[in-house]
């Protein structure tokens, strides 16, 4: 099991989420406020597909009518593949190859629109 808590860094802001659900093949951690939460999910069989998910929620003024509505973000990596065939490594060399591939530039790129 990962420790608890777990930290995620936003905008240069470490955030602490302690674990509120704990399981053999998945946990949920989650700030005090309840702002962020963080899944990580695991399901084995004849594909092991692993989720590691992000979640954001906020309160904002409604731009049509200035009335006050939660809104919320998510993020996630999905990691998915045979049980056997690849080695941790080499799934752990991709899965880097991708997230260094994100950089602000990129991502910034991929949230306007462009592929």
């Amino acid at each position: 099991m990962l420790a608890d808590p777990q930290s995620v860094t936003v905008n240069a802001v470490a955030q602490s989420l302690p674990a509120i659900s704990r399981e053999d093949l998945a946990s949920v951690y989650r700030t005090a406020d309840g702002v962020y939460t963080l899944s990580i999910s695991n399901t084995e069989g004849k594909r092991n597909r692993r989720v590691v998910r992000l979640n954001h929620r906020k309160i904002a003024a409604d731009p049509l009518t200035a009335d006050n509505v939660e809104y919320t973000f998510s993020t996630y990596l999905v990691i998915d593949g045979p049980p056997v065939g690849y080695t941790i490594t080499e799934m752990k060399d991709m899965i880097l190859g991708l997230t260094g591939w994100l950089t602000s530039t990129n991502v910034t790129k991929v949230l306007g629109g462009e592929s």
